[in-house]
């Protein structure tokens, strides 16, 4: 027979309503008390019947958490702060793939829903046209926050990195260098994060007094070949070729290098270079790559507590949308253009790597 709570309260030294606050998560039980318990948990091995405590609370004490591709190192740092805060509260995330796919995301919001979780933390998978609807039948009497990608138009709990604000400062970055011909490729504009980021590029060039190019807005997507074929339109040609370049995404960054790489060129002799995320196995590039540093534990595990404050507290309460400050750190990637920048067929040039930071005010 399995262990039962009055067993794990005999063995705990506790009243069996102290095991059942901590199994339930509740905050009214000390610290003391809660190791105990958790201690002839572990002991006697129990496992809780999680589906006859949800039909008598009407609680599963369970979230969701939906991501487009988790495959991208930027999401699991998301879901490791939401899986911490969530932990903490006493609660379980179910983490989900929706593949990049709109249909397949609003299936994954059914199956949560079915699965009686109590609120889903969603970083939407499509364009800004087809996610209002679909949200709006998923947010009745179904807590929503919206994580990094968010709908347009759509009054909804949110926590997303300031994106407007920090790709200004990295664009400022580049111009405090001297640079004047700077460059941005984007990935897909139907997303709203990637939209705030153009839209931090042109705000700093006008502050600066520098005309907005158009022939230096490379929008592109998340595909190697489409990266490779806006990069070697732009920076292949014989005269305007820009000094300076910057990713909106870590994605789109790494394919830009690669095909920048791929063509000869070098950063920073070549052009300086600031992407959005850090890249990968950032320690393999030399010289190290300047980056514009999102606090994705702290979005991850800030948006749990605008979910959990949301369950609590209704449909009724004020949405919250939280805004998180972005860092850039500075390596040798961004440097000072050089007098010539026409030559397309430079020798790669390897230089000390350092790093310093610098936040938005």
């Amino acid at each position: 027979m399995p262990p039962t709570q009055k067993e794990l309260a005999k063995l705990a030294g506790v009243s069996a309503g102290t095991v059942s606050n901590v199994i339930s998560g509740s905050t009214n039980v000390s610290e003391r008390s809660r190791q105990k318990v958790l201690e002839a948990i572990r002991v006697l091995n129990y496992q809780p019947n999680l589906i006859a405590r949800s039909l008598r609370t009407n609680r599963t004490r369970t979230l969701g958490i939906i991501v487009p591709d988790i495959t991208i190192p930027f999401f699991p740092k998301i879901i490791r702060g939401a899986e911490s805060a969530a932990r903490e509260h006493g609660y379980f995330l179910i983490v989900l793939d929706s593949e990049g796919s709109s249909d397949r995301e609003s299936d994954l919001i059914a199956l949560l829903r079915a699965q009686r979780v109590e609120g889903v933390l969603l970083v939407t998978a499509g364009g800004l046209e087809v996610l209002p609807e679909r949200l709006k039948t998923a947010q009745t009497h179904f807590p929503v926050v919206c994580l990094d990608r968010l709908p347009a138009d759509l009054h909804i709990d949110s926590v997303c990195v300031d994106d407007t604000g920090a790709a200004e400062m990295a664009t400022s970055h580049l111009m405090s260098l001297g640079h004047r011909n700077i460059a941005i490729i984007t990935g897909p504009l139907t997303l709203r994060n990637e939209q705030e980021r153009l839209r931090g590029y042109r705000q700093a060039l006008q502050s600066g007094g520098i005309p907005i190019q158009k022939s230096l807005i490379w929008d592109a997507s998340f595909e190697q070949d489409d990266v490779s074929k806006r990069c070697q339109s732009g920076m292949l040609r014989p005269t305007g070729r820009p000094s300076a370049l910057m990713a909106t995404n870590g994605v789109t960054g790494l394919a830009a290098l690669r095909s920048l790489y791929s063509m000869g060129l070098s950063t920073p002799k070549d052009f300086s270079f600031v992407t959005f995320d850090e890249i990968t196995a950032e320690d393999f590039f030399r010289p190290g790559i300047t980056s514009i540093v999102q606090p994705t534990y702290d979005m991850g595990y800030k948006a749990v507590e605008v979910l959990l404050d949301r369950i609590e507290r209704g449909d009724d309460a004020p949405r919250k949308k939280v805004r998180l400050p972005a860092m850039v750190k500075v390596r040798e990637s961004s440097g000072k253009p050089l007098v010539e920048v026409a030559e397309t067929k430079p020798r790669r040039s390897v230089s000390k790597t350092s790093s310093a930071s610098r936040t938005r005010r």
